[in-house]
């Protein structure tokens, strides 16, 4: 594995906006990783993994570390229930979400479809704890394998461990890099693997219908929770930041620089090839401080934001 100095990031995230990593590589064993976390240890440097690049800005300034894109995409059936339809598929954190889904309906395992089209690696979508409406993908995971930056030492871990929660999971605090994970599906029919792969195709072009499919980090803020807001409608607590915004009147209007709302959807941003990420953040800034003065809360974003020394938004 080489390690390589000064790579520009604006081409490996959806945004296409960002400066270089100060280090960068691409571990495609567990040898390699454990090469990168201990490369960072003499001078405690920091470091992130790059998956797809599908929810995160960069900052412009670049990530004064090192960054690990993973290549390490094999996957494979571990074990299969012999009475029964649970499979278990195995695969590394460098796989596309949807490689894993097409493997699975390939063989006729299925489960994993409703994420179907939602850019991002298996490393990517365990971190986020990857959702699509009430799907959760913590509902499919089984364990984990993972690595303590310290201690160097590989370990499996279950469900539980995670800590799994919305947009949320334990690998959040850093001490540990997921390497493989493990997942249920389950083997099916022909006629009903048939239906599965359907609903993928409807499921892909309910997706490009409904939101941009490039230059964009997908939704940017967060919704918020029920204790978050005051306003109900019929009973229950708003806690969709789209609402919010739709009803501010962004989408497609709102710009900075070369950063705008889409015109598809209010709580999604896209970029020209103008762009820098400090359009993004002023554009969210602006929509942030409208929310407020509308409503009295301030939307928190879901995009991951990466290499910024400050936090750059309200």
């Amino acid at each position: 594995m080489n390690f390589r100095k000064n790579v520009s990031l604006a081409g490996l995230n959806w945004f296409q906006t960002g400066g270089a990593a100060r280090m960068f590589c691409e571990p495609k064993s567990i040898k390699d990783y454990i090469a990168a976390i201990q490369s960072t240890e003499d001078d405690h440097e920091q470091f992130f993994i790059l998956g797809e690049g599908a929810n995160i800005l960069i900052s412009d300034d670049g990530f004064n570390g090192l960054v690990l894109h993973p290549r390490n995409t094999d996957i494979q059936i571990v074990s299969e229930e012999s009475s029964g339809s649970s499979v278990i598929v195995r695969a590394g954190a460098g796989v596309s979400v949807q490689d894993l889904i097409d493997f699975g309906l390939d063989r006729n395992l299925t489960g994993l479809e409703v994420f179907s089209g939602i850019p991002g690696t298996v490393g990517g979508a365990v971190y986020i704890n990857l959702h699509y409406f009430e799907a959760l993908l913590s509902e499919y995971l089984v364990r984990g394998r993972v690595l303590h930056r310290e201690s160097h030492e590989l370990s499996w871990v279950d469900n539980e461990w995670f800590q799994f929660g919305y947009d949320q999971s334990r690998l959040h605090q850093k001490d540990y890099l997921l390497v493989e994970a493990e997942f249920s599906m389950n083997r099916v029919s022909d006629l009903k693997s048939a239906y599965a792969r359907g609903r993928r195709d409807e499921i892909i072009r309910h997706r490009n219908r409904r939101y941009p499919q490039s230059h964009t980090c997908g939704s940017f803020f967060r919704n918020f929770t029920p204790d978050e807001v005051t306003l109900e409608i019929n009973g229950r607590p708003m806690i969709y930041v789209a609402y919010y915004l739709d009803k501010l009147g962004v989408k497609g209007e709102l710009q900075s620089g070369g950063a705008q709302v889409s015109t598809k959807h209010a709580n999604m941003l896209v970029t020209d090839d103008s762009a820098t990420s400090r359009d993004v953040i002023d554009l969210a800034r602006t929509m942030q401080r409208m929310v407020f003065e509308d409503f009295g809360v301030v939307p928190q974003p879901e995009c991951q934001l990466i290499g910024f020394d400050e936090y750059p938004l309200l």
